[in-house]
């Protein structure tokens, strides 16, 4: 008996052993990867430029003409332009750096009369003449170099001036939907100082942080002159400045804290174009960035095994790069099975409702490589859309979204407002 029980229990235990080698047997072995998600956008600091010229020949804006032109602008973000005084050497027209205000501390758009906020400079290149006594023709070199300086009343000459706001008036008007119409009226009839205003150029800067990226981006008073101003100031030729303000003029965003998915499925577990938003936190995550709320519902989907918010350490969004400096980048270790798929989400920050993710066809988490090219760019619907960087209700922007309710879409390029660069020289997803 004793030796049948003892035999007993030794196949049992066999039994026990073979099925735990079994079970342990079935399991897929795991293997690990590398995810990295960098903004390699080579950014510009100026959303919008611009010329403006009269309508006659020479282009040139007499008095008693005008002359308009429209632009978007967000909160803290400033107009200025520069003309040339036309009967002068050297002197031109331009507002108070970093430009003219265009919303009031509560948000609202200014409008009407902004005159006030014009000035008259010297680019400090040539000596200076009587009003009227020059006739848009360089004159006599300044001896030494002259920094570019306000005239206040009277310049270094003894020669007199009308303060800018009674030769030129500028005035705003509010379109709607963060865009303005600015216009130059030329005043100086029939004052000591008429004179015509050349074509100009104007400019409007990216705001971060609440700061201008280039906040003086036509001229530096106390400074030198440079960058094709005094073409403008001696010649009202803007082509040299309108040739460096465009190099200057571009595409600026951050990307929001990443998604990454790790799933089982045919699927994309958060989003399919064509569809309304699910509810679940995309639009969290296309609207303000905030990445949290749809990975705390996606942990409770089935099919998906692990969710990460990847964060860069030193300024939680990832920049873009700037004057030549890296880029935002992030990485996260993955333990990957066979048959994972990985998807990707992070938001467009200077939209309203604008997200990069994976098309869908999404990175197999088997291969390793460059996914750059799975990567689209898409409007989540939720939001009215502005000019991306310039509107007054992009939430990174200090705005409050206007809501709306539309299938998700891929973004066009061009879209209604801009040209992007193509996705793949915004956003760079590795995995190894």
């Amino acid at each position: 008996m004793k030796k049948t029980l003892f035999g007993s229990m030794t196949v049992v235990s066999l039994f026990i052993f073979l099925a735990s080698c079994n079970k342990n047997d079935d399991l897929p072995p795991e293997q690990n990867g590398t995810i990295t998600i960098e903004n390699v956008l080579d950014s510009k600091p100026l959303v919008e430029s611009g010329t403006f010229k009269g309508n006659g020949t020479p282009p040139v804006i007499l008095p008693g003409q005008s002359v308009s032109f429209s632009f978007y602008a967000a909160k803290n973000q400033r107009l200025t332009f520069a003309t040339m005084y036309g009967w002068s050497n050297d002197l031109f027209f331009a507002p108070i750096n970093p430009g003219i205000t265009l919303y009031n501390s509560d948000g609202s758009p200014v409008t009407g009369d902004v005159s006030d906020q014009i000035r008259l400079w010297d680019n400090g290149t040539r000596v200076n003449q009587a009003p009227g006594g020059a006739v848009m023709h360089p004159g006599t070199a300044e001896a030494g170099t002259k920094n570019i300086k306000e005239v206040n009343g009277m310049d270094d000459y003894g020669h007199s001036y009308l303060p800018a706001s009674r030769l030129m008036q500028a005035s705003l008007q509010y379109d709607g939907n963060s865009k303005f119409t600015f216009t130059i009226s030329n005043k100086s009839g029939g004052t000591a100082n008429e004179t015509p205003f050349s074509p100009g150029v104007w400019t409007i800067s990216y705001v971060a942080g609440g700061n201008q990226l280039l906040p003086e981006p036509i001229y530096s008073s106390g400074k030198p002159t440079a960058n094709g101003l005094t073409d403008i100031a001696e010649m009202g030729n803007i082509t040299a400045m309108n040739s460096y303000l465009t190099q200057q003029t571009g595409i600026f965003t951050p990307l929001s804290p990443v998604l990454v998915v790790i799933y089982q499925g045919a699927a994309n577990p958060f989003y399919k174009t064509g569809e309304n938003d699910r509810g679940e936190g995309l639009k969290d995550l296309a609207q303000k960035g905030n990445a949290d709320i749809l990975a705390g519902f996606l942990k409770t989907k089935p099919g998906v095994r692990n969710v990460y918010v990847l964060k860069e350490a030193a300024n939680t969004v990832l920049l873009p790069r700037i004057g030549g400096a890296a880029g935002g980048k992030v990485s996260q270790q993955l333990s990957l099975q066979p048959g994972d798929r990985i998807a990707v989400a992070t938001m467009y920050g200077f939209s309203n409702d604008w997200f990069f993710a994976t098309t869908g066809n999404d990175i197999d988490g088997s291969q390793k490589g460059d996914f750059s090219s799975l990567v689209g760019l898409f409007d989540n619907g939720t939001a009215v859309n502005q000019y991306p960087g310039a509107g007054i209700t992009q939430a990174n922007l200090a705005g409050t979204p206007l809501q709306e309710s539309k299938t998700i879409q891929p973004v066009p390029n061009p879209n209604q407002y801009n040209t992007l660069p193509a996705i793949t020289n915004i956003i760079k997803v590795t995995l190894q």
